[in-house]
């Protein structure tokens, strides 16, 4: 597997990312198994997925007494992990193994990662004996359940099982997204909050606070837990936003640039998130980088593919594409530029490979949306098409390439 860039995600006191969806590839020629030292404190799991024409990625997680495999979305822009659940269900949506049978071991009311849950709402204990939730997405769906305790069974690194209990939310009643066209279990929250997986097994000792993920623009990839996994010198960094404390967003706004040159836009408020298959600019860097990779292409044997409805902006060539190899060389990089201190900068770069699709008409697709029109308002937010790694801590970085 080739890597391109990386993000990983650090809870302590910085965090480490690495992008992207793209077809994986190091300056240097070390394999994959050579940049990542095995390290007891550290979990891996495979990835499945892609950004097109699938639209998600997922991991398996076994859960339970007895151990059952459950398919979960990857989302770092939620906490709450949750199955399907049979309580029994009263509205559940298409999944790919039985419902969750959930375990005896209610969750109280007042029990710190209730209470952590429900941090910025008005909670009422109207049934004290259990931990009720309701979580909503961006896209409209939702989940409404109880929380309970039960077993996750997964292997460190070196082979070594370890079997915590972990808190998970037993959802009943699910109302899908608009982006949710595919079977699901449940989600895998991998925010910053308490109650995420990754902070629950920090808290209990398993792991350090540092989760990342690289994915392939071919499928798939890794999601690991754990220290020990990511070579700090090529690590670029960039402070994390206090005022956001919900998601993975650098402190300071970014700037756009274009090819390697300044768009004019700046102050981009940027947040990174797993959950969004592709990436969402406001209104005006979308408007802005769809002018200039027009511009751009201009003269190049490409033109606006209008009947191809994959997605808002799609080019065709002389013939159908096959990959992003052989078209990429039309295009332009784009990258934000991040303050770190008084002076100094660090880049994210988002080469052609991150930011186009191949539609299966065979021609070349912009990988990145108004997000203004779909009520993100002025945020910019990083997704699946542009991936990158978040954790819980007061910085994050990527990988240089």
């Amino acid at each position: 597997m080739n890597v391109r860039f990386m993000i990983v995600l650090m809870v302590m006191s910085l965090v480490l990312g690495f992008s992207s969806a793209v077809d994986f590839r190091w300056r240097k020629t070390a394999g994959f198994s050579d940049r990542f030292t095995r390290a007891v404190s550290s979990v891996v799991f495979p990835v499945h997925g892609n950004v097109y024409p699938l639209g998600y990625y997922n991991v398996t997680i076994n859960i339970g007494q007895p151990p059952r495999p459950y398919y979960l979305d990857l989302d770092t822009g939620s906490d709450l992990t949750w199955l399907q659940c049979d309580a029994p269900c009263v509205r559940c949506l298409e999944a790919p193994h039985p419902l969750y049978q959930p375990s005896s071991d209610l969750i109280p009311c007042n029990d710190p990662l209730c209470k952590a849950l429900h941090l910025n709402s008005n909670q009422r204990c109207e049934t004290p004996e259990q931990c009720d939730y309701e979580v909503e997405y961006a896209d409209g769906g939702s989940s409404l359940g109880v929380l309970v305790r039960d077993v996750f069974s997964m292997n460190y690194t070196q082979g070594l099982r370890l079997t915590p209990r972990l808190a998970l939310g037993c959802g009943y009643d699910q109302i899908p997204g608009a982006s949710s066209h595919h079977p699901l279990d449940g989600v895998l929250g991998l925010g910053r909050g308490k109650v995420s997986i990754l902070s629950q097994l920090h808290s209990q000792g398993y792991v350090k606070n540092v989760i990342g993920h690289c994915l392939s623009s071919l499928g798939g990839g890794i999601l690991f837990f754990g220290d020990d996994l990511y070579d700090s010198s090529r690590v670029s960094w960039t402070p994390m936003s206090r005022e956001y404390s919900k998601h993975y967003s650098p402190a300071m706004g970014g700037e756009l640039l274009f090819g390697g040159r300044t768009t004019g836009l700046k102050n981009l408020l940027t947040v990174f998130d797993s959950g969004s298959s592709y990436t969402y600019f406001n209104s005006k860097a979308y408007q802005a980088v769809t002018y200039l990779l027009k511009r751009e292409l201009s003269g190049k044997p490409l033109k606006e593919a209008r009947d191809d409805h994959t997605l808002p902006l799609c080019w065709q060539g002389r013939r159908p594409f096959m990959s992003i190899e052989e078209v990429k060389k039309y295009f332009k990089p784009l990258a934000l530029s991040f303050k770190t201190g008084w002076r100094s900068k660090t880049l994210f770069e988002i080469p052609p490979e991150a930011y186009l699709i191949i539609s299966m008409k065979g021609n070349v697709c912009l990988g990145i949306l108004n997000g203004t029109e779909i009520g993100l308002q002025n945020l910019n937010l990083i997704g699946g098409t542009v991936f990158i790694l978040h954790t819980l801590a007061i910085s994050l970085s990527w990988f240089r390439d």
